[in-house]
């Protein structure tokens, strides 16, 4: 019975299967990175030895211009170190923002008008000898008690 690593292994070396083996080198090369950076990136494709790099978000883009010079670095040490990726290399690099990767927009409920509790218990005491002024604060304690 053979192994699933064997298995693997022989697909990846199929030739309509050589994606296999690139996407591994580039999701290794995002893991290297910092936290920071593995959320500002949403892909990477290097093609004609350029390295394409997606953006989650274009407030990024400006960050990671100022570190071009180590994208490229890293990348040309996981070519050293890493027998699968050694024939991966890049002399430019390319920062887009990706339109299929966004940010979760949380949707603002429907229901636009808020419902709240009512605090009051209908319980105080009117001190007052004016019968209209008694009246009115007896329909507002019967108004808070319907509305319990």
């Amino acid at each position: 019975m053979k192994q699933a690593h064997t298995i693997l292994s022989h697909i990846q070396s199929l030739p309509q299967f050589k994606l296999l083996k690139s996407h591994y080198c580039y999701q290794k090369f995002i893991s290297l990175l910092s936290p920071k950076f593995q959320k500002a990136i949403a892909f990477v494709y290097i093609r004609d030895d350029t390295l394409f790099v997606a953006l989650s978000h274009p407030g990024f883009k400006m960050e990671l211009n100022y570190n071009k010079d180590l994208l490229k670095s890293l990348l040309s040490m996981l070519a050293k170190h890493d027998e699968k990726c050694q024939n991966m290399s890049a002399s430019k690099v390319i920062l887009f923002n990706s339109k299929h990767h966004k940010f979760i927009q949380h949707k603002p409920s429907t229901n636009s008008i808020p419902y709240y509790k009512e605090m009051a218990e209908g319980t105080f005491k009117v001190q007052s000898e004016d019968q209209e002024l008694q009246k009115a604060f007896e329909n507002i304690r019967q108004s808070i008690e319907n509305q319990l």
